[in-house]
């Protein structure tokens, strides 16, 4: 079997020189996945049918790295006198415990061990939640119940206070249409999910098996409901349903619950969490993740990243989430809360080329001082789009329905509309949902390092994705597989700009390209291919009557 990806093995060996990821705890990167009792060829050994499916429906094929990391290797470390952590397959190696270090030479010493990551420093807890935490501690201006701000009088929900936050995207209009998230799978990775098993704003969750599991990637076996409250506040703005006063974005999702971050401490390590979490959620059949997390700088000032990190593919968390958007699932992440800050970009993995970069907006639509800022470049915009995250209505710990602001809760009203939005369409794949979203937003023609494209009206999104791949125009990509060159011929009804993409399996933009497209049929060769690696990439094609996304083959 092959050994690692080049790419992977060039961020072990250079990103983290020192790897220690937490006092005591450290990363072991393996050579390849040699001995594995798994193959691609039966997938059902490791993936659930829901993942499979995810897969088979976006033209996704199993690889390498959906193989879990070979039992016998982390066997072989444990047996050194260490404790297991998480492993992760995408990065090909797990994460562990030392009590004793003098144990990390032998392992180092295994023959499939690749690096160590090994660094001194001490541990810093908090006597209060990160930073990153600080500002949506605060969950105050206890609202209310009010009626439904809504003049359609069929409305399919009594939104309360919290009609703002949905409407501002016209999410209600999906609501009304019927397309409630049913049928869609959403994974929320966060801190902690305090209470979530008796508050009644998930009443109908507990009550419906909405809730499909939980798990903790920092205490193994932890109750995930004892922790932080900051995921318990971000689901309720998606799965909440309190009438007259919360009603969530995908009310009628099921939900994994998975526990990535310890608010007490900021390590690398956190990072790793996530990525495991990540696989979890991909292997049980999640659609979409939320991820209202963030990573920029660490208690250890060795690993704290930069803005030139952010360039979608870099941190670990990023690769994670790139691999996450690569298996067909749709990656939310708030962009940060760090305008102002001096920090001058998003921060990891919302930087993610495969991964939907949420800023936040007030009631208006002005953007939130705290939004982090991201980039306007060729190719290349973050955040994405923004959404309410500015006195957005959640729920507290105690059970009382409350506001709170940050970039943290305008993520979840974009992923739990993402689900609904998918569920109206769901043969398209989630880079067809992207553009859909960005196409229907209020800058989509001229977007910037603030907003990136703007605020979207998910009415309009839905207009987009009316076009089912059953029913595509006349276009035909060939060669294919091919080797130097691609030649896209498309049928266009009229004058309009035909926008090209090709990307990894990581989601990470290689190439991008726009032609004016003329009345009629038109050719596009696209050319200097012959430097990539052979394998699957994916194309896609959008203009304003059409978005779609073709898996090409690379010899």
């Amino acid at each position: 079997m092959k050994r690692l990806t080049f790419g992977i093995i060039i961020f072990l060996l250079t990103y983290a020189v020192s790897g220690q990821v937490a006092p005591g705890k450290f990363f072991v990167a393996f050579t390849d996945k040699n001995g594995t009792p798994y193959s691609i060829g039966n997938p059902q050994a490791f993936l659930t049918q829901r993942a499979i499916d995810r897969r088979n429906t976006q033209g996704i094929a199993v690889v390498e790295n959906d193989l879990p990391v070979t039992p016998s290797y982390i066997q072989q470390v444990k047996n050194l006198g260490v404790n297991i952590l998480n492993p992760t397959k995408w990065l090909n190696g797990v994460t562990i415990y030392a009590s004793d270090t003098s144990v990390m030479a032998a392992i180092r010493a295994l023959p499939f061990v690749l690096k160590v990551y090994k660094s001194t420093g001490g541990k810093k807890m908090r006597p209060e939640p990160d930073d990153k935490f600080l500002m949506e501690s605060s969950l105050s201006a206890v609202v209310a119940p009010g009626p439904v701000k809504s003049a359609n009088a069929s409305a399919a929900y009594n939104y309360g206070i919290s009609y703002t936050q949905i409407h501002q995207v016209k999410g209600d209009a999906l609501h009304n249409l019927g397309f409630h998230g049913e049928g869609k799978v959403i994974a929320v990775l966060d801190a902690g999910f305090l209470n979530a098993d008796w508050l009644p704003a998930f009443d109908s969750l507990r009550a419906n098996g909405q809730i499909l599991g939980t798990r903790d990637f920092v205490v193994a076996g932890n109750n995930v409901y004892n922790e932080f409250y900051h995921g318990m506040s971000v689901l309720s703005i998606m799965g909440g349903n309190i009438p007259g006063m919360l009603v969530g974005t995908a009310p009628k999702a099921k939900y994994w619950l998975l526990r990535s971050e310890d608010v007490n401490t900021e390590n690398i390590i956190e990072e790793y969490n996530w990525v495991s979490a990540a696989e979890y959620a991909d292997s049980a059949g999640a659609d979409v993740i939320n991820s209202s997390l963030g990573y920029t700088t660490f208690d250890d000032p060795k690993y704290n990243h930069t803005c030139a990190d952010m360039n979608g593919h870099m941190t670990p968390v990023t690769m994670g989430a790139n691999f996450a958007a690569s298996k067909g699932i749709a990656v939310i992440n708030s962009a940060g809360n760090s305008g102002g800050s001096g920090w001058d970009c998003v921060s990891a993995p919302a930087d993610g080329d495969g991964v939907m970069a949420i800023a936040a907006v007030d009631s208006l639509g002005y953007r939130a001082s705290f939004s982090s800022v991201g980039v306007d470049t060729a190719g290349r915009v973050k955040p994405n789009v923004a959404a309410m995250g500015v006195e957005t209505v959640v729920s507290r710990s105690d059970g009382v329905i409350s506001r709170g602001s940050g970039t943290s809760f305008s993520s979840p009203i974009m992923a739990g509309l993402v689900a609904c939005l998918w569920q109206f369409n769901s043969s398209v794949t989630n880079y067809d949902v992207y553009l859909a979203i960005q196409r229907s937003a209020s800058h989509y023609a001229n977007p910037d390092s603030l907003l990136g494209y703007g605020i979207p009206d998910f009415s309009n999104a839905l207009l987009v994705l009316k076009v089912d791949k059953t029913s595509r125009p006349a276009i035909s990509i060939f060669p294919n597989p091919f080797t130097d060159h691609l030649t896209v011929n498309y049928f266009c009804s009229r004058d309009e700009q035909i926008k090209l993409a090709l990307l990894d399996q990581t989601g990470r933009l290689l190439m991008k390209r726009i032609a004016q497209g003329m009345q009629g049929q038109n050719g596009i060769t696209l050319e200097k291919f012959s430097g990539l690696s052979p394998g699957i990439y994916f194309l896609q094609i959008s203009c304003d009557t059409f978005t779609g996304t073709w898996k090409m083959v690379k010899n």
